[in-house]
Protein backbone atom coordinates (compact mmCIF):
# COMPACT_ATOMS: atom_id res chain seq x y z
CA UNK A 1 0.00 0.00 0.00
CA UNK A 2 1.52 3.23 -1.15
CA UNK A 3 1.29 6.76 0.91
CA UNK A 4 -1.75 8.17 -1.11
CA UNK A 5 -3.47 4.42 -0.61
CA UNK A 6 -3.07 4.53 2.52
CA UNK A 7 -4.12 8.57 3.36
CA UNK A 8 -7.32 7.34 1.88
CA UNK A 9 -7.84 4.51 3.55
CA UNK A 10 -7.49 6.39 7.00
CA UNK A 11 -9.97 9.20 5.54
CA UNK A 12 -12.38 6.24 4.92
CA UNK A 13 -11.80 5.51 8.29
CA UNK A 14 -10.00 2.15 7.48
CA UNK A 15 -8.40 1.05 10.60
CA UNK A 16 -5.91 -1.19 8.42
CA UNK A 17 -4.71 1.80 6.76
CA UNK A 18 -4.14 3.96 9.93
CA UNK A 19 -2.10 1.34 11.60
CA UNK A 20 -0.29 0.80 8.46
CA UNK A 21 0.22 4.93 8.42
CA UNK A 22 1.63 4.62 12.50
CA UNK A 23 3.68 1.41 11.29
CA UNK A 24 5.51 3.38 8.31
CA UNK A 25 5.87 6.64 10.38
CA UNK A 26 5.68 5.79 14.12
CA UNK A 27 9.37 5.56 14.69
CA UNK A 28 9.96 8.92 12.88
CA UNK A 29 7.34 10.66 15.09
CA UNK A 30 8.90 9.24 18.30
CA UNK A 31 12.72 10.14 16.91
CA UNK A 32 11.72 13.81 16.45
CA UNK A 33 9.50 13.99 19.90
CA UNK A 34 12.25 12.31 21.41
CA UNK A 35 14.41 14.58 20.67
CA UNK A 36 13.21 17.46 21.42
CA UNK A 37 11.76 16.76 24.13
CA UNK A 38 14.23 14.31 25.49
CA UNK A 39 12.12 11.92 27.83
CA UNK A 40 11.10 9.00 26.08
CA UNK A 41 7.65 8.55 28.40
CA UNK A 42 6.65 11.95 27.22
CA UNK A 43 7.98 11.58 23.48
CA UNK A 44 5.30 8.00 23.40
CA UNK A 45 2.47 10.45 24.79
CA UNK A 46 3.30 13.18 22.05
CA UNK A 47 3.46 10.82 18.86
CA UNK A 48 -0.17 9.35 20.06
CA UNK A 49 -1.24 12.72 20.36
CA UNK A 50 0.37 13.86 16.83
CA UNK A 51 -1.24 10.59 15.52
CA UNK A 52 -4.52 11.66 16.66
CA UNK A 53 -4.33 15.24 15.84
CA UNK A 54 -3.26 13.62 12.06
CA UNK A 55 -6.58 11.56 11.81
CA UNK A 56 -8.82 14.26 13.12
CA UNK A 57 -7.49 16.38 10.44
CA UNK A 58 -6.78 14.86 7.57
CA UNK A 59 -9.31 15.51 5.91
CA UNK A 60 -7.27 19.08 5.29
CA UNK A 61 -3.89 18.06 4.51
CA UNK A 62 -2.61 19.41 0.95
CA UNK A 63 -2.13 16.63 -0.91
CA UNK A 64 0.19 19.31 -2.99
CA UNK A 65 3.06 19.30 -0.15
CA UNK A 66 5.43 16.42 0.94
CA UNK A 67 3.12 14.27 4.00
CA UNK A 68 5.83 13.16 5.22
CA UNK A 69 6.88 17.25 5.88
CA UNK A 70 3.35 17.93 7.30
CA UNK A 71 3.39 14.99 9.62
CA UNK A 72 6.76 16.11 11.43
CA UNK A 73 5.48 19.83 11.67
CA UNK A 74 3.11 18.32 13.67
CA UNK A 75 4.80 15.92 15.89
CA UNK A 76 7.62 19.31 16.66
CA UNK A 77 5.07 21.31 17.20
CA UNK A 78 3.14 18.72 19.69
CA UNK A 79 6.74 18.41 21.40
CA UNK A 80 6.74 22.40 21.78
CA UNK A 81 3.38 22.08 23.84
CA UNK A 82 4.56 19.19 25.94
CA UNK A 83 7.77 21.40 26.75
CA UNK A 84 5.80 24.37 27.88
CA UNK A 85 3.31 22.15 29.86
CA UNK A 86 5.91 21.05 31.39
CA UNK A 87 7.26 24.17 32.38
CA UNK A 88 4.12 25.55 33.32
CA UNK A 89 3.41 22.40 35.61
CA UNK A 90 7.30 23.10 37.29
CA UNK A 91 6.50 26.31 38.02
CA UNK A 92 3.17 25.53 39.30
CA UNK A 93 4.15 23.24 41.48
CA UNK A 94 7.56 25.40 42.92
CA UNK A 95 4.84 27.82 44.21
CA UNK A 96 2.92 25.26 45.42
CA UNK A 97 5.26 23.39 47.31
CA UNK A 98 3.91 23.38 51.17
CA UNK A 99 6.46 21.01 52.82
CA UNK A 100 9.21 22.03 54.74
CA UNK A 101 12.50 22.14 53.25
CA UNK A 102 13.98 18.12 52.87
CA UNK A 103 17.07 17.92 54.57
CA UNK A 104 19.78 17.47 51.26
CA UNK A 105 17.66 18.91 48.98
CA UNK A 106 20.10 20.62 46.73
CA UNK A 107 21.65 17.42 46.33
CA UNK A 108 20.32 14.21 44.90
CA UNK A 109 21.05 11.55 47.25
CA UNK A 110 20.54 9.07 44.62
CA UNK A 111 22.37 10.48 42.16
CA UNK A 112 21.47 8.74 38.39
CA UNK A 113 23.69 7.01 36.55
CA UNK A 114 25.28 9.68 33.98
CA UNK A 115 24.36 10.11 31.02
CA UNK A 116 24.96 9.46 26.93
CA UNK A 117 27.13 11.64 26.00
CA UNK A 118 25.45 12.70 22.86
CA UNK A 119 22.28 12.78 24.93
CA UNK A 120 23.60 14.98 27.79
CA UNK A 121 24.89 17.20 24.37
CA UNK A 122 21.76 17.50 22.95
CA UNK A 123 19.80 18.75 25.76
CA UNK A 124 22.75 21.80 25.93
CA UNK A 125 20.79 23.22 22.52
CA UNK A 126 17.49 24.40 22.19
CA UNK A 127 14.87 22.64 21.02
CA UNK A 128 14.77 24.02 17.88
CA UNK A 129 18.43 23.87 17.48
CA UNK A 130 17.75 19.52 18.34
CA UNK A 131 15.22 19.22 16.18
CA UNK A 132 17.02 21.02 13.15
CA UNK A 133 19.94 19.39 14.26
CA UNK A 134 18.21 15.45 14.48
CA UNK A 135 16.15 15.72 11.24
CA UNK A 136 19.38 17.13 9.38
CA UNK A 137 21.39 14.43 10.56
CA UNK A 138 18.77 10.67 11.57
CA UNK A 139 16.41 11.71 8.64
CA UNK A 140 18.66 13.71 6.01
CA UNK A 141 16.21 16.59 5.54
CA UNK A 142 17.35 19.42 3.57
CA UNK A 143 16.65 23.24 5.45
CA UNK A 144 14.22 23.61 3.13
CA UNK A 145 12.11 20.70 4.70
CA UNK A 146 13.25 21.60 7.98
CA UNK A 147 11.76 25.37 7.62
CA UNK A 148 8.65 23.67 7.08
CA UNK A 149 8.69 21.33 9.79
CA UNK A 150 9.95 24.52 12.28
CA UNK A 151 7.60 26.82 10.27
CA UNK A 152 10.51 29.18 9.49
CA UNK A 153 12.25 30.33 6.75
CA UNK A 154 15.03 28.08 5.17
CA UNK A 155 17.50 30.54 6.24
CA UNK A 156 16.39 30.50 9.76
CA UNK A 157 16.92 26.72 9.67
CA UNK A 158 20.16 27.03 8.45
CA UNK A 159 21.27 28.91 11.30
CA UNK A 160 19.74 26.61 14.03
CA UNK A 161 21.63 23.85 11.87
CA UNK A 162 25.13 25.86 12.38
CA UNK A 163 24.58 26.91 16.01
CA UNK A 164 23.48 23.92 17.24
CA UNK A 165 26.86 22.36 15.26
CA UNK A 166 28.89 24.97 16.96
CA UNK A 167 27.88 24.45 20.01
CA UNK A 168 28.01 20.59 19.40
CA UNK A 169 31.96 21.13 18.56
CA UNK A 170 32.80 23.66 21.50
CA UNK A 171 31.34 21.00 24.00
CA UNK A 172 33.18 18.38 22.53
CA UNK A 173 36.13 20.83 22.08
CA UNK A 174 35.58 21.47 26.26
CA UNK A 175 34.96 17.72 27.18
CA UNK A 176 38.01 16.89 25.78
CA UNK A 177 40.22 19.28 27.12
CA UNK A 178 38.65 18.95 30.51
CA UNK A 179 39.86 14.99 29.86
CA UNK A 180 42.87 15.62 29.02
CA UNK A 181 43.72 18.39 31.44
Amino acid sequence: MNEQETIDGCLAGDPLSQRAMVEAYGDLVLSVALNVIGNRQDAEDVCQETFLQVFRRLARYDRARSFKTWLLTIAYRRSLDMLRKKRRFKAFSERARFEPAVAGRGGNPHPAAPEPLPSALLKKLSPRERAALTLWANEGLTAKDISAVLACSASTARVFLFNARRKIKALLENAHVLQNG
